[in-house]
């Protein structure tokens, strides 16, 4: 795989058909739709990253939710799970907004960049491992073109795949919400609770909780910047 530019690579995830399962559920997901979204038009396809490009703090995901993401094209916009990640963003200070409902709601971020190990909508938001490989060498490139120091793992999942990302060896460190481990690279890794509803509403994640975690991302990310000077 060779692209030059966050662009080309993301025009390379709209168009994969790598897994069957997926393909065929994301697809079947964009036809049948949900009632309240009846008369939209769903994006039915891979989900690219986005954000700023010269990030600092890479936001890492699961996967896109069936009726979220794989509806708007643009990574936990249009669901619930988005309001709490871009309300914490908005209040540290890495969006511009507190809230997504599509592509081109004006939406922007200054210092974060948002992806995910899988790039299509799992059926129970259960990719399987050989999806997850499958996804794999989209996150590498796309590390490899955003200057980020410090990576935020949202789940255990996310956690995972950015330690196997970065040629982990060994025992791995424990995930946990506001854990830290420095990665081989000498880049961070810092975790917290997902942002699904499973963890808000039942109170397991707050948003205090939330700002934490990227008040110390971004700390984090401008005392390396600073030093590196």
């Amino acid at each position: 795989m060779e692209t030059p530019d966050l662009d080309a690579l993301n025009r390379e995830v709209i168009a994969c058909r790598r897994c069957d399962r997926l393909v065929a559920w994301r697809e079947h997901v964009a036809r049948e739709k949900r009632a309240a979204y009846a008369d939209q038009e769903y994006w039915g396809r891979p989900v690219p990253g986005f954000g700023d490009p010269a990030a600092g703090v890479l936001v890492v995901g699961l996967a896109p939710a069936a009726h979220g993401a794989n509806r708007t094209g643009r990574m936990f916009t249009g669901d619930r799970s988005g309001d709490w990640l871009f309300g914490s963003l908005h209040r540290t200070g890495f969006a511009n907004q507190p809230t997504s409902v599509s592509r081109d709601d004006g939406l922007e971020l200054t210092g974060a960049y948002i992806t995910a190990p899988v790039r299509c909508a799992p059926p129970d938001n259960r990719p399987t491992i050989a999806e997850r490989d499958a996804c794999a060498p989209y996150l590498d490139v796309e590390a490899a073109l955003i200057p980020w120091r410090v990576a935020v793992a949202l789940g255990g999942f996310a956690w995972d795949a950015v330690l196997r990302h970065r040629g982990w060896d060994g025992r791995k460190p424990r995930f946990g919400h506001g854990a830290e481990t420095a990665l081989p690279d000498g880049r961070t890794l810092v975790g917290s609770y997902h942002v699904s509803q499973q963890n808000t509403f039942t109170g397991r994640l707050t948003e205090d909780m939330l700002d934490d975690v990227f008040v110390r991302a971004g700390a984090i990310s401008e005392d390396d910047r600073r030093r590196s000077q």
